[in-house]
């Protein structure tokens, strides 16, 4: 049983990860590509709504970023994020995705919390109306707006945001376009099959080849039975 003092974090707050597929689907594109971004770096954490208490003993002041990066912080499981047990490092970078059920309260509630607690890179899109929004850390207790988001490189990420035709677009640092999962797998598909394609052309290379062998053998030996016949007729099939 819990001590009657013992103060309890919940892992979970009621609420789901995403409203809609749109927002899960941009969820998981960000998530998913800043893991990959940052594969190698043992000591970069990315997560998913996961909930963050950023004070100890105080279970109610909580916040789940749709996305979130904490640099300086080892990988690994967690069922919640207690800043006081990760050498009080905050998130540096979180992202949110809007659904038509977020309030502007809440973004406002939200916006003031990472101001307060550190973060220094905050990042909103809405899917619906294409509205992206960017803020980076001024001072100790202000995100400041920033002026134009497309063709923004953010700081710590280095990643670049652009809108084309209104629609947000992420690149990596090298270039490449955040993918998903299915446009990932559609590409690794396509480069077996190509790669199936390949190896059946160089079997079918490989059996014209021994053909033409044969073909070339079966040509020599006629040429050698019809000199042998000449000159069993006396004749020199050199001077042919």
């Amino acid at each position: 049983m819990l001590a009657t003092n013992q103060i309890v974090y919940p892992d979970s707050d009621g609420q789901p990860m995403a409203d809609n597929t749109k927002q899960f689907r941009w969820i998981m594109l960000i998530h998913a590509n800043l893991n990959w971004l940052f594969r190698d770096e043992e000591l970069v954490f990315v997560a998913g709504d996961l909930l963050w208490y950023p004070v100890e003993g105080n279970p109610k002041y909580r916040v789940a970023p749709d996305v979130m990066i904490a640099f300086g912080r080892p990988k690994g499981d967690r069922g919640s994020y207690k800043q006081w047990q990760e050498d009080n490092i905050a998130p540096q970078v979180v992202f949110e995705i809007l659904s038509p059920g977020n309030t502007e309260g809440e973004m406002d509630r939200k916006l003031q919390i990472y101001a307060r607690c550190g973060v220094e890179e905050y990042y909103i899109y809405d899917p619906d109306r294409f509205v992206l929004k960017g803020y980076q850390r001024s001072d100790d207790f202000y995100l400041e707006r920033i002026d134009r988001m497309d063709g923004w490189t953010s700081p710590r990420l280095g990643i670049t945001f652009e809108l084309i035709e209104g629609e947000l677009q992420l690149t990596h640092p090298d270039g490449r376009v955040f993918e998903s999962f299915d446009n990932v797998a559609t590409e690794r598909d396509l480069i077996c099959a190509d790669n199936q394609q390949l190896e059946s052309d160089k079997q079918q290379l490989e059996t014209d080849k021994q053909q033409l062998e044969a073909e070339k053998k079966q040509l020599e030996a006629a040429k050698n039975k019809r000199d042998a016949k000449l000159r069993e007729l006396g004749i020199d099939p050199d001077t042919l």
